[in-house]
């Protein structure tokens, strides 16, 4: 079964900035509450397969966050990824049993602005921050439209989901082996995209895609030198591109595979590294 996206979470050093710009393009955001750690909180943005955006910072600007810190201080956009599954103690059983480095289960709640706890259990997964190359993985303890449902912003619209994670890496050949073992992905497909003019594997079929910077993609390298192997860039699926194209005032239109794909791209948006794919 392809990998399901629970969430990808966007890092800021201002959550009210986040939470506004996203408003800005059209895509308001529900405030979510404090993180059970104390120090991060977040806001998201709920699509209709369950799959949500997760704006997060610190709450107080002189804490340190426990995950993300320098994407958080350094408004550094995309950071992490998770993918839902049915349960976390048989996933981290299962990646064990595979060699691959995990640390888990792990409880985790969050208390919602009505007083409403969330709670979840998750394992993180590899030797990087959580959800840096390898998603981590998240299992609801309480309902799962306690912790995240559709947002009226984009309800019932021709968005679908998160469609593609985007991750930075120094080697797509190394870690395009790794992903595919731990998680039995296909054997991915080089295309051939502008802004990620180094190399780029994309995987069919699943929601993950590898890019390694080059000599035309200085952002690219800048970032990897700055945060390491991590999301760089997160895809919206939509049933109706053109559609999207004009509500959205996207821009950079390109060919992702033979998938049309643009950009939320005014000067608030352009470093969150938000984009659409037609699906």
């Amino acid at each position: 079964m392809p990998l399901r996206i629970d969430h990808v979470t966007i890092a800021g050093s201002r959550l009210e900035a986040l939470a506004t710009a996203f408003a800005a393009a059209g895509l308001a955001t529900e405030y979510g509450g404090m993180h059970s750690n104390g120090i991060t909180h977040m806001s998201l943005l709920g699509f209709d397969d369950g799959s949500y955006v997760e704006l997060v910072s610190l709450n107080r600007p002189q804490e340190r966050a426990p995950n993300w810190q320098a994407q958080i201080v350094t408004d550094g956009g995309p950071c992490s990824w998770a993918v839902r599954v049915p349960d976390v103690a048989t996933e981290v059983e299962r990646l064990r049993r595979a060699a691959v480095p995990v640390n888990g289960p792990h409880h985790s709640a969050r208390r919602r602005p009505d007083q409403v706890l969330v709670e979840s259990d998750m394992a993180f997964v590899g030797e990087h921050p959580p959800g840096a190359v390898h998603p981590f993985v998240i299992q609801d303890r309480t309902a799962r439209d306690l912790r995240a449902s559709p947002s009226a912003s984009v309800r019932s619209t021709e968005f679908t989901g998160i469609a593609k994670v985007v991750i930075g890496v120094d080697d797509v050949e190394r870690w395009a082996r790794e992903l595919r073992d731990a998680w039995d992905l296909p054997a991915p497909s080089a295309i051939t995209y502008e802004p990620f003019a180094g190399q780029l594997l994309d995987f069919p079929g699943e929601p993950i895609a590898l890019a390694a910077p080059g000599a035309r993609s200085p952002w690219l390298a800048k970032r990897l030198a700055q945060y390491g192997p991590s999301p760089c860039a997160f895809l919206v699926g939509s049933r109706d591109f053109e559609h999207s194209m004009t509500r959205y005032r996207l821009r950079r239109r390109g060919d992702w595979g033979g998938a049309p794909v643009a950009w939320f791209d005014d000067s608030n948006m352009r470093p969150r590294g938000l984009g659409v794919l037609g699906v």
